[in-house]
């Protein structure tokens, strides 16, 4: 499962391999009112996040890790939204991976510096998704979860070429 954290929105998507093919299982977007106080909008990412992984039950979440921008209110914000998102996997067990925005674009569009377009369309291309409006967040949230499984594949065909088993070997 891939999360792009964010106070006013927050992206998720489920992906799976299923006979070396790979698709969306579910994506979207935790809405929480935009007048509320950010506590109310945390609970509000916290809640629908812990449904949304008990629903899918996920293996590992992946997180993009926030872009250090100029605005420091909104880099704060940010930063509360990725540690709910990270106390509700702590909460549930689930192991969770983090991924610079540039290594997510590299990953999934072959270009560190892709722009949000590039990125989701590889994204649909990827899943096999249509081109129907699929919300942003969504999509980011699709990409890191993709930049994840690339990760996942990396480490088996090292693993298998030095002859270690997956976990013994750090990307």
């Amino acid at each position: 499962m891939g999360v792009d954290p964010g106070s006013r929105i927050t992206g998720y998507g489920v992906v799976e391999e299923r006979d070396g093919n790979l698709q969306a299982t579910a994506f979207g977007v935790i809405t929480p009112r935009r007048d509320s106080p950010i506590e109310q909008r945390l609970l509000h990412v916290y809640s629908d996040l812990a449904a949304i992984i008990g629903t899918h039950k996920p293996d590992t979440v992946a997180i993009e890790d926030p872009y250090v921008g100029k605005n420091p209110r909104a880099i704060f914000a940010l930063g509360q939204a990725q540690a709910v998102v990270l106390l509700a996997c702590a909460q549930l067990g689930l192991p969770v991976f983090r991924y610079a925005p540039a290594q997510i674009k590299q990953a999934v569009a072959d270009y560190g510096a892709a722009t949000k377009e590039q990125v989701a369309d590889m994204v649909r291309l990827t899943l096999r998704l249509p081109d129907a409006d699929i919300p942003e967040d969504a999509t980011d949230a699709l990409a890191v979860a993709l930049c994840h499984l690339h990760q996942i594949r990396a480490q088996d065909i090292l693993g298998r070429a030095i002859g270690t088993e997956r976990s013994e070997v750090q990307l």
